[in-house]
């Protein structure tokens, strides 16, 4: 779904509480489990997450090709919500935040802003179900977390 201008937006409800999903985000190594589409691993080498803090990693396709990565984490507010800056490839802006329902559950907002058009139009296509499939894996790992507890 479009939002505004170079922008896409999702949401997702979850019916995990909000410390948990915010958890998800905020733990490197449960970051690494869920971040990017269906089918792709990730390898992080720094995963810094406070405001100016360094994420560079690298994403394994399904396909046997890598994708280095480079962002940097811009707002970390606990439970709120989380921006990260994609310095590498195409420019664009990952903002998610995290509201409790009434049921207890979540509900994350993922927005994703490209700086340039071209960009925009360039990723659109495949950002769209990628950016599905990332929320996807993020609510697989969240219902093995819950069976931990």
């Amino acid at each position: 779904m479009s939002n505004g201008e170079n922008e896409l937006a999702t949401s997702r409800e979850y019916r995990f509480p909000r410390k948990l999903v915010y958890e998800a985000w905020t733990t490197p190594e449960w970051l690494a489990r869920w971040w990017g589409p269906k089918g792709f691993t990730n390898t992080f080498e720094v995963c810094d997450i406070r405001p100016g803090g360094e994420w560079r990693f690298t994403m394994h396709g399904p396909d046997g090709k890598n994708y280095p990565n480079v962002s940097a984490f811009v707002e970390v507010m606990p439970q709120e919500r989380v921006a990260i800056e994609h310095l590498s490839g195409h420019k664009f802006r990952v903002t998610a935040t995290f509201e409790t329902l009434a049921d207890g559950g979540t509900l994350v907002t993922f927005n994703q802003r490209f700086k340039h058009k071209r960009a925009f139009e360039q990723a659109k296509p495949y950002c769209i179900e990628g950016n599905e499939q990332n929320l996807d894996r993020l609510g697989e790992l969240l219902e093995e977390l819950a069976q931990r507890v």
